[in-house]
């Protein structure tokens, strides 16, 4: 270790991380193959091939060719994922899209709210408030 010196450190920690970022980018491609609905089967095992046959050049000629469609597709990933936890949400919450009718649950949230509000206003005490609320929770 006596004649590893500084710059020979510096130079196998900047090739490390350059493979592990190429290694990122490798994953991030196969996994956009797979995930492409565009592509038909041959389409998708001729890249898969290219990208494990000749991983440089095929990882490159991928991000070249189809980058811009891979980042089209990672928003329309993050955008049906915020959907559906924002339906998801509104689920737990017992409301709904349309006119927003209130299932039983979403009723006894709208009922606690109002609750809440009136112990605010001080138009009931704090002990008929909790009387209020272990009648509407039970």
């Amino acid at each position: 270790m006596d004649d590893y010196s500084l710059l020979d450190l510096f130079w196998t920690m900047l090739w490390f991380f350059l493979w592990v970022m190429w290694l990122f980018l490798l994953f991030k491609v196969i996994t956009d193959i797979f995930r492409s609905h565009d592509l038909g089967g041959w389409g998708k095992a001729g890249w898969l091939i290219l990208t494990l046959v000749l991983p440089y050049i095929g990882v490159l000629v991928y991000v070249i060719v189809r980058g811009k469609s891979m980042s089209k597709r990672d928003i329309k990933e993050a955008q049906d994922r915020d959907a559906a936890f924002k339906a998801y949400v509104r689920e737990a919450a017992g409301t709904s899209d349309a006119g927003g009718d209130a299932t039983k649950k979403g009723s006894h949230v709208d009922d606690l709210a109002k609750l809440a509000e009136l112990r605010d206003r001080g138009a009931i005490t704090d002990e008929e408030y909790q009387q209020a609320k272990t009648k509407l929770l039970v």
